[in-house]
């Protein structure tokens, strides 16, 4: 017979179950589509096959989880989670180094102590939102674009690019209005520059056009920084791509 005390136990296990065991909601339509692997991905899918997986993931506010209602309903804890589902008896790590507000100068300009802190095998680099809205020009942002290219080649590790995220077209925030159409722009840039150097690249503006069906269409109430939706979207599409990329 159990006892009081392991009963109780018990309740408490089943209680903290869901927190990390978070999926993407119905309304998500993950697909591996929105990950392209530009023929890259090699040193990790050697980890992947010795059985250990680090993941260094870079950026800005939604690489550190802002919006988030609890700290382990982040991007990165749910990715990390979503990868050891879909790559049993692989020990994945992913390591949150997002920034909020950061462009890609300032991720540029500390990617290489990180990459030498983390040793990942493979660099998340998230990118694109913050410098179209401080409405940056195009030269400098690929500028220290390919300042920090020169930083992941010398670290020697692979790279999966992220692009900007999409705003709510409904919006009434006036810097936020209208600015879809240069996201897109800068998307089809970093896809550009994805096929290019062999990074892989996931779609995220694109993938975002399909999450009509989520609370707010994934995005909080301040109409930049995702809900709980949102990112448990975001994170289970980025899984089922890289997961099928590296396998």
């Amino acid at each position: 017979m159990k006892t009081a005390a392991s009963l109780y136990a018990l309740v408490l296990l089943a209680a903290a179950v869901p927190a990390f065991a978070q999926t993407a909601p119905a309304a998500c339509p993950v697909s591996a589509a929105h990950v392209a692997a530009n023929d890259g991905l090699t040193q990790s899918r050697a980890a992947v096959a010795s059985g250990r997986l680090t993941v260094l993931a870079m950026g800005s506010s939604s690489i550190e989880g802002v919006g988030a209602s609890r700290r382990e309903l982040g991007f990165v804890p749910l990715l990390e989670a979503g990868l050891e589902r879909r790559l049993p008896g692989v020990d994945v790590t992913v390591i949150n180094r997002g920034i909020g507000g950061e462009t890609a100068k300032e991720t540029a300009d500390r990617l290489e102590r990180e990459i030498a802190a983390s040793r990942p095998d493979l660099v998340l680099w998230q990118l694109g939102t913050n410098d179209v809205l401080r409405d940056l020009p195009m030269d400098d942002i690929f500028a220290d674009f390919r300042r920090g290219q020169g930083i992941l080649e010398r670290g020697g590790v692979d790279v999966l690019l992220i692009d900007p995220q999409r705003l709510p077209d409904a919006t009434t925030n006036a810097n936020f209005r209208g600015r879809n159409p240069a996201l897109g722009e800068m998307s089809r840039l970093i896809d550009l520059e994805g096929a290019r150097m062999g990074y892989a690249v996931l779609h995220r503006f694109a993938a975002m056009s399909g999450w009509s069906g989520l609370d707010r269409g994934g995005v909080g109430p301040d109409d930049l920084h995702l809900n709980d939706e949102g990112y448990a979207c975001w994170a289970e599409t980025t899984a089922e791509g890289l997961a099928a990329a590296l396998r």
